[in-house]
């Protein structure tokens, strides 16, 4: 039977992206779970490969396009031939140019339906304007390819706790002039959709937070609760969806309230992001649901102040690389039998983060 294909893309070649795809994938146990491909050049991906003294850990397969994947093996793909500058630690045009390649490849191939789900390595934004990258960042780029129906959502998952945005990459100066109650109902029903979908939960429960300190306190600090929020959480009910709220943000997270729902709505970018790095941070992954095709990401950004030093985690980025792996099962299934997969990828099987170089290195030791 065949693994999943995994396409990844390499993101910002100065940053630590590279770092901890080959750390990923110097376990040789991951190929027994999927095939990966990785978008982007041979050349840069050995000079991490190098830069991390990984040049007998890891071995891979050189291919110039999907047609020549093989499985079993770590396949790089070549998305460009040119000899390119790479400098550690900088924000350059060129950083942002060629993650832009690698993306563009990547979700060429996963809509020409050769790949089966999409990881992507982290992005430095700066470096992919410079490079005239027509968006704010992945997720805004991959709804103008694969969103269904204009409703996608950015989902911030690790185990039990999931945190979708209303908006997303957006100054805070314009969210309440953006939030529409059709908006926020959609997002609500983009939730609802992918946790039955892709998380197989069968009867979700969302909580919504509201825009304004206390929820507003009933006007005394702002209308849009009132005239927003609790309107689309009153139509999301007519709609048959189990939407509660809206919680004040601090309390609801502050008193243990957040592991009561399957899924928590925040209106805003730090709103949502700051309550779950704090509670999750490099063990959460960045997943944009709603959908056609299966992206994640590693919940942490480029790392210019810490590549090349070999210090990068990548339980982030293998958490995201599990969840791809789970929801293609879990989408399959549910398409098929509307009925959860039984089986799962868990940090569980791979031992508790503080083991993991452990037992990498003896699971190299076993098999050369």
């Amino acid at each position: 039977m065949s693994t999943i294909k995994i396409g990844v893309t390499i993101g910002d070649f100065n940053g630590i992206g590279l770092e901890v795809i080959l750390k990923t994938f110097s376990d040789k146990r991951m190929l027994k779970l999927c095939t990966p491909i990785i978008y982007g050049s041979s050349k840069v991906v050995s000079y991490h490969k190098n830069l991390l003294g990984l040049q007998d850990r890891i071995q891979f397969n050189k291919i110039s396009d999907a047609t020549q994947i093989k499985e079993g093996h770590i396949n790089v793909l070549d998305c460009w031939v040119d000899d390119v500058k790479i400098e550690i630690g900088a924000v350059t045009q060129e950083g942002g140019k060629y993650a832009f390649l690698s993306l563009e490849r990547c979700t060429e191939d996963i809509a020409n339906k050769l790949i089966d789900a999409i990881v992507t390595g982290p992005i430095n934004k700066k470096a992919m304007q410079m490079a005239d990258f027509p968006f704010q960042g992945h997720t805004e780029y991959l709804e103008s390819k694969f969103s269904v129906n204009n409703n996608s959502l950015m989902l911030l998952v690790n185990d039990d706790l999931r945190v979708g945005l209303v908006t997303n990459h957006i100054p805070i100066a314009d969210v309440s002039s953006v939030l529409t109650e059709d908006l926020i109902v959609n997002k609500i029903q983009a939730m609802h959709s992918s946790l039955r979908k892709d998380f197989s939960i069968e009867k979700p429960i969302i909580a919504v937070l509201g825009l304004n300190p206390h929820a507003s306190d009933n006007g005394a600090i702002g209308n849009e609760d009132l005239e927003l929020v609790i309107p689309a959480i009153e139509t999301a009910k007519q709609n048959g969806f189990m939407a509660v709220g809206p919680y004040p943000a601090d309390g609801f997270f502050g008193s243990d309230n957040f592991t009561k729902f399957d899924g928590i709505l925040a209106m805003y970018h730090d709103q949502g992001l700051t309550p779950f790095k704090a509670l999750s941070f490099g063990q959460g992954v960045n997943f944009t649901a709603g959908l056609k095709v299966i992206r994640t990401s590693p919940d942490h950004g480029t790392g210019h102040d810490i590549v090349g030093q070999d210090i990068a985690d990548p339980s982030s980025f293998r958490k995201a690389l599990f969840t791809a792996i789970d929801t293609f099962r879990n989408r399959k299934d549910f398409l098929e039998n509307y009925t959860p997969s039984k089986e799962k990828v868990t940090l569980e099987e791979f031992g508790e983060k503080s083991d993991v170089d452990e037992i990498i290195e003896e699971d190299f030791q076993e098999n050369n």
